[in-house]
Order: structure tokens, then C-alpha cells, then sequence
């Protein structure tokens, strides 16, 4: 991790410095490359050989009055902008986030949870078009989590005015060009601190988004809702995780119901192995489709390198029955600085 320099937080959020001026706080960047190879079956594989790089920029400080700022910038692969997170924590209430790009807040944080030592079963470099849960995640949200739920319970729910309108600048705002409007997720994880089980995970999600029903082929919202439980003993992490989606499509309506588990065995503090696999049920008005994606995966760590090595495949494709089946194997070596 490199130190870029440090500035008052009231820098990093302008609009801060009305309620309360700064401390000087901390501004941070940390990162690492991703080198892989993949190699597919019976289809055309091209240049194998791919790389990805990461960069996060990480800021906090605390106002005169004892509220904490955090700031989040990451950029993802060829330098393209991913998420900016925003964060103030109140003592007595809880964290206020804004949060701009997906995976940030709301019901796409655990969109899936099941557990795997390096990717999802359907991010197996092949296409899958598996379709997963997202949320308000698409528009910039504001999330809130109290800290007055019982030890144990977190609780968080995530708001975007316009999930459809993109992320805007400051000062700017982002025209919506789409059929979404307003939105909410409401999520919830507890832990052994409430039920009193060593090792037991469960969490849930809920979304909802308003459609506009004049435009043609939607006549309601689009709603998701998930649940998850994982249970780790010894070396052995095993998950679940089930998700359905309604897009609210009046022609050629579309639902989806996923089932998603996984199991993990770290065989050292350095070595791990592990199974994942996915199933994601289309109904559609014309036809039911299932696309199934599965993953064996191994990684081991060395330091600040991590080699991983996975052989994926997925059958029906895009939710197309005709469609032929998938399969690659790839390597990856990966090093965080």
C-alpha cells in the first residue's frame, strides 16, 4: 500500500465542510494485477492471455464534532471507472453511504454468496449470460445502517431516486432514458452474536423498483428477493443461496429463479480447493430454460502472489436450450501491492 499524500477530508467532500471542518486525514492507494490464461473447448480460444488491474484510492478523517468520513474510489480493468462510496458515520445513528456504481450497496452486495476460492460458477470466462440479482446498484443510491439493531444483526437499506439515470458529476444531474424510476433495498445479515450458532451466516434482500408502465412490454415493477446461509466448521465453508427476479415484463414476460451453492476446503494456511455451481431458470412466455454453470477451483498464496486455477463449464447458455455447451480451463496469477 502506497501513501499519496494527506489532505483535510473536507477536500475529499466539499459539502462536508458546512457542518463540520476537518482533520487532516489520509489519502491512500492500494492495487494489484491479474495475469491469466484460458483455454476453451472445441471452440476457438484466439490470444489467450489476459490482463487485469486494479486500483483503489482510500480516504478518512474525522470532523470536529466526531463524525468519521470514509472515501472509496476504484478503478477496474484498462483503468475504467467502477465505484466511488462515500461514507459518514454518525455515532449515535449509524452509516449514511453514498455510493456511485454497482456492487457498492443494497441487494447486489450479496447477490451471490456461496462460497468459492477465486470466481462465481458462471464467471468462468466462457459467457454464461446467467442473470443475477442487482437491485438499485445501476443508479447512484443513498444507503443507510443503524447501529441500534441487536449484536449480531445488520440491517441496511439503500435508496436510488433514478435507478435507470446513470451516475452524474457534482453539480450535474443524470437524465434517465429508461423504463426504471425510483427504487429501494432493504437487506439484513445476522450472525452467531444473535442466534448463537459458531460458523452460521444468513442473510436476505429484498428489491424494489418502479417501472414506468406506458412504455411497451412492461406493466409493473421489477422486484428480487434472496436468501442466503453459509456454514463454516474446521477447514470446510459450505453455502446456499436461493434468488428470484420478476422484471415485470407484460410481453414475452421473463421470471428468474436461481440456486447457487458452494464448498470450500482450505487444506493449508496456504492452500485451498473448492466446488461451485449454479442453476438460473428462465420463464419466459414462450418456453422454461435452465442455464447451469460449474466450477472447480484451487487457489494457493504465497505472500503477496496468489496462484489460481479453475476448469468451468456452462450448458445452455444465454437461456438457450439449442445453444452448445461451454467448457475452459484457466490459470491466474495474481499480485496485490
Amino acid at each position: 500500500m502506497n501513501k499519496i499524500t494527506k489532505l483535510g477530508v473536507s477536500a475529499l467532500c466539499g459539502s462536508l465542510a458546512a457542518i463540520s471542518s476537518a482533520n487532516a486525514g489520509e489519502l491512500t492507494v492500494t492495487g494489484g494485477v491479474d495475469m491469466s490464461w484460458i483455454s476453451k473447448d472445441d471452440v476457438a480460444t484466439g490470444n489467450p492471455i489476459g490482463i487485469g488491474s486494479n486500483l483503489t484510492f482510500s480516504g478518512s478523517g474525522e470532523l470536529d464534532n466526531g463524525w468519521n468520513v470514509a472515501l472509496s474510489v476504484a478503478m477496474d480493468n484498462q483503468d475504467a471507472y467502477s465505484n466511488t462510496n462515500v461514507t459518514v458515520t454518525v455515532p449515535t445513528l449509524g452509516d449514511v453511504k453514498l455510493s456511485q456504481g454497482v456492487s457498492g450497496t443494497g441487494i447486489d452486495r450479496i447477490d451471490d454468496v456461496t462460497p468459492n476460492v477465486w470466481e462465481e460458477a458462471y464467471a468462468v470466462g466462457v459467457g454464461s449470460g446467467i442473470d443475477t440479482i442487482g437491485g438499485t446498484s445501476a443508479g447512484t443510491t443513498i444507503e443507510y445502517t443503524p447501529n441500534m439493531t441487536p449484536a449480531g444483526l445488520t440491517a441496511r437499506i439503500a435508496y436510488s431516486p433514478d435507478v435507470g439515470g446513470s451516475g452524474a458529476a457534482d453539480k450535474a444531474s443524470a437524465v434517465n432514458y429508461s423504463r426504471q424510476n425510483s427504487g429501494y433495498d432493504i437487506t439484513v445479515a445476522a450472525s452467531e452474536e444473535l442466534h448463537g450458532v459458531a460458523g452460521l451466516s444468513i442473510s436476505a434482500g429484498i428489491s424494489s423498483i418502479e417501472q414506468d408502465s406506458t412504455v411497451a412490454n412492461y406493466d409493473s415493477d421489477h422486484e428480487e428477493e434472496t436468501l442466503a446461509i453459509t456454514y463454516a466448521m474446521g477447514g470446510f465453508t459450505v453455502g446456499y443461496q436461493w434468488s428470484e427476479t420478476d422484471t415485470g415484463q407484460s410481453t414475452n414476460e421473463k421470471e428468474y429463479t436461481n440456486d447457487g451453492y458452494g464448498i470450500t476446503f482450505n487444506v493449508n494456511d496456504d492452500l485451498s480447493i473448492g466446488y461451485n455451481h449454479y442453476e438460473s431458470e428462465q420463464v419466459a412466455s414462450d418456453a422454461t430454460t435452465t442455464a447451469e454453470a460449474t466450477s472447480y477451483q484451487a487457489a494457493y498464496t504465497m505472500g503477496g502472489a496468489t496462484i489460481r486455477l479453475a476448469r468451468g463449464s456452462v450448458d445452455n447458455a444465454n437461456y438457450d436450450a439449442t445453444a452448445k455447451d461451454k467448457e475452459a480451463t484457466m490459470l491466474s496469477v495474481s499480485l496485490a501491492f
